[in-house]
């Protein structure tokens, strides 16, 4: 039986048992990945998946109860009992008067986004291994101080999403993510450094060359050795792609409608007013060709789209699924992610800050001292305050120039303070995965250290 066809099976049982509405996803998945130290080959793994997830929603005085069930077992017989399952636990749930289906302005329109390369399922083990050892001679051949290494490592996935639900909207599509990395280690004076370099893309002809996925990485591990800590102060700090990028996430954590709902953001009732400097523009899109986070519906056949989430500093929107926007009084904007074994929640797409102008070493030469941050460490993000507290390391600037590089630190402040107090966004936007960023400058921010 076909994906959609199974999901509309449980759905036809759901509704024989009782169910007001209900939708369904199926998620197939296949996975490869293959790792290498030196010339020998770590591990070759292959994994498939294959997963229904069922909700459904038992009308009731005071709103709609509901229930999530999931299972691995896609016989007739558990297809008929996870709905019969999933129907009895959502009358014991509690009724609540805003849950429900979107109920309308379903993805009319499947446009093919570039999500997957039909050839790539023809790779082999043995070429994805010799692909990994690529990287890993370029890797271990940039320099003598390179003596080791974490490995290299090329994974590819490809996935098939199936969703329906009781409103008649049915809906399937396929997408693939490749992603090849590399973390030499390098050694000087009895010090050990190691760090990594990715790239990732939709298709496999898309990545970069292994040979320069191993050399950008051997350079930034290269650059950590002599680290020292530095003494506590507070001065610019310019955040690297990667770390900006990082800044990206958490904000994203922020910018969700159900942490707003919840009042667990900094940014809830802000909505209109100025959150950032003038020079920060930040997208979201659903629809981006090729974009690692897009998909021509969201996870309750909604359509996706483009939302500018701030303008000029300003925040615009928030991002939202169906329930959080009702609670909001707002409208979708096509950001639910449906998993099998839960509801919705709200995720971005492809998130992005738009670039400047300049690249990091331009950022560098504009800053007559400071810190360049180039690896951030922990969690240490609080959504609800906005307060952010990093382990970090780079290098310290001294007349515009990269003087030694730094470890042992923290940087710290507030996230909102921060985005008001960027002066400097580069040109250098980087994709490594749905979310991206240029380099960015923070006019000042406290550097714990010695």
């Amino acid at each position: 039986m076909s994906g959609l066809a199974l999901a509309r099976r449980a759905l036809e049982r759901a509704a024989e048992r009782g169910a007001a509405s209900a939708d369904a996803v199926l998620v197939q998945s296949e996975t490869h990945e293959v790792c290498v130290r030196g010339e020998q080959t770590d591990s070759v793994q292959r994994a498939r998946q294959r997963c229904l997830g069922l909700r459904v929603f038992v009308a009731c005085q005071g709103g709609l109860q509901q229930a999530c069930a999931s299972t691995s077992d896609l016989s007739e017989a558990s297809v008929l009992q996870l709905a019969e399952g999933a129907v009895a636990a959502a009358r014991a749930s509690a009724p609540d008067p805003l849950a429900g289906l979107p109920g309308a302005n379903y993805a009319r329109e499947l446009p093919d986004l570039a999500l997957c390369e039909t050839a790539d399922r023809g790779m082999t083990a043995g070429q994805r291994i010799e692909m990994a050892r690529q990287a890993e001679r370029a890797a271990r051949g940039a320099d003598p101080r390179i003596v080791n290494s974490e490995g290299s490592s090329l994974r590819s996935r490809f996935g098939h999403f199936h969703y329906a639900n009781t409103d008649g909207f049915a809906g399937s599509y396929q997408s693939a993510f490749h992603a090849l990395d590399s973390r030499p280690i390098a050694a000087e004076n009895g010090a050990q450094q190691t760090d990594f370099w990715r790239s990732v893309a939709r298709r496999s002809d898309e990545l970069q060359a292994p040979e320069e996925v191993g050399r950008r990485a051997a350079q930034r591990a290269l650059a950590r050795l002599g680290a020292r800590r530095i003494s506590t102060c507070r001065a610019p700090v310019i955040f690297d792609p990667l770390c900006a990028r990082s800044l990206l996430a958490n904000l994203a954590a922020a910018l969700s409608g159900d942490a707003v709902c919840r009042q667990s953001s900094f940014l809830a009732g802000k909505l209109g007013e100025t959150i950032a400097c003038d020079a920060l523009h930040i997208t979201d899109d659903g629809r981006r060709a090729g974009g690692l986070g897009s998909r021509p519906f969201d996870g309750e056949g909604l359509p996706t789209r483009q939302t500018r989430l701030v303008q000029g500093g300003r925040l615009q929107s928030f991002l939202l699924d169906s329930y959080s926007a009702r609670k909001l009084g707002l409208q979708s904007t096509g950001n639910a992610l449906r998993g099998p074994s839960a509801g919705p929640e709200v995720a971005p797409t492809n998130l992005w800050i738009e670039p400047g102008t300049g690249d990091l070493e331009d950022l560098v030469r504009g800053t007559e001292r400071g810190l360049l941050v180039t690896g951030l460490f922990g969690q240490g993000f609080n959504p609800v305050s906005g307060d952010f507290s990093r382990g970090a390391s780079g290098h310290w600037i001294e007349g515009g120039e990269r003087s030694h590089p730094v470890e042992e630190i923290t940087v710290a402040g507030n996230l909102g303070e921060m985005l008001c107090a960027v002066d400097a966004v580069g040109g250098d936007l980087l994709w490594l995965g749905p979310i991206a960023a240029p380099s960015l400058r923070v006019a000042s921010l406290a550097v714990a250290g010695a």
